[in-house]
């Protein structure tokens, strides 16, 4: 998803719910009463917002009924116990349930790496991403990392892709990872490395009910929203583990050191 800021300018509110965008792809998020949005205002009603410059398949049609779905799926999402997000083609959130947004709540602010903006800027460049997801680096920077490269490499002209890349260039340890580590580390892992659906992970809840606990990584993409290029991924929490000693990003391990 294309991100060149989180800026006011950069997201387009439409008072009309489910209101069509004609002519540029778009994540489409029904926000709820007083959410706060990517640009950091809080919505005054259920509006729908459009993000422009996501590598989103298929624009939104003007069907009542396709968009009578889209806002059902988002109502059913909401609904969910588990952090369950919906996301674009380029990992860009076009809708966060609850549960989601409280477990990324207390991170930091970042102008173009919040969780509820985009996943994938999120994991990589956000400082706060490993106290949130545990085992950051094997659990979720690398799986991820291998899931953009694949997707790169089937597509390296689609613009959110490439400014990720471009990002990804610029962060000498996380581009260091992506040419050396990261090729030696999906050899040895395999498909897991990118099919991630069902994978066991480990997250940090603010909740201090639940504290450290695993996840099982649900990945969905019914035909009706595959249609709109998008995704759902839940992380379906379990129960509370110990605590485990965490690991800075001063160095990825599996960059090499020499």
């Amino acid at each position: 998803m294309a991100e060149e800021s989180v800026a006011k300018d950069s997201v387009t509110k439409v008072v009309t719910a489910h209101a069509p965008v004609v002519g540029r792809p778009f994540a489409l998020v029904q926000e709820r009463p007083g959410q706060q949005t990517a640009a950091g205002e809080r919505a005054a009603d259920d509006t729908t917002t459009v993000r422009t410059g996501a590598p989103v398949a298929r624009e939104l049609p003007d069907d009542p009924e396709l968009r009578a779905y889209v806002h059902d799926y988002f109502a059913m999402t909401d609904a969910l116990p588990f952090p369950s997000v919906v996301l674009d083609p380029g990992w860009g959130v076009a809708h966060a349930n609850p549960a989601y947004d409280a477990l990324f709540g207390g991170v930091g602010p970042h102008p173009t790496a919040m969780p509820g903006h985009n996943f994938l800027r999120f994991v990589l460049f956000h400082p706060d991403a490993a106290s949130v997801l545990a085992e950051h680096e094997t659990a979720w920077c690398l799986p991820m990392l291998a899931q953009f490269a694949e997707a790169f490499a089937d597509d390296e002209s689609a613009p959110g892709l490439r400014d990720i890349r471009q990002e990804i260039a610029d962060d000498p340890i996380m581009d260091a990872a992506f040419r050396l580590g990261l090729p030696h580390w999906v050899r040895a892992v395999g498909d897991a490395a990118v099919h991630h659906d069902g994978a066991v992970r480990h997250v940090r809840h603010p909740d201090p009910e639940r504290g450290r606990t695993s996840c099982r990584l649900v990945s969905e993409s019914p035909r009706t929203l595959r249609e709109f290029g998008l995704r759902r991924l839940t992380l379906v929490l379990r129960e509370t583990e110990p605590a485990a000693p965490r690991r800075g990003r001063a160095h990825l391990s599996v960059v090499p050191t020499r």
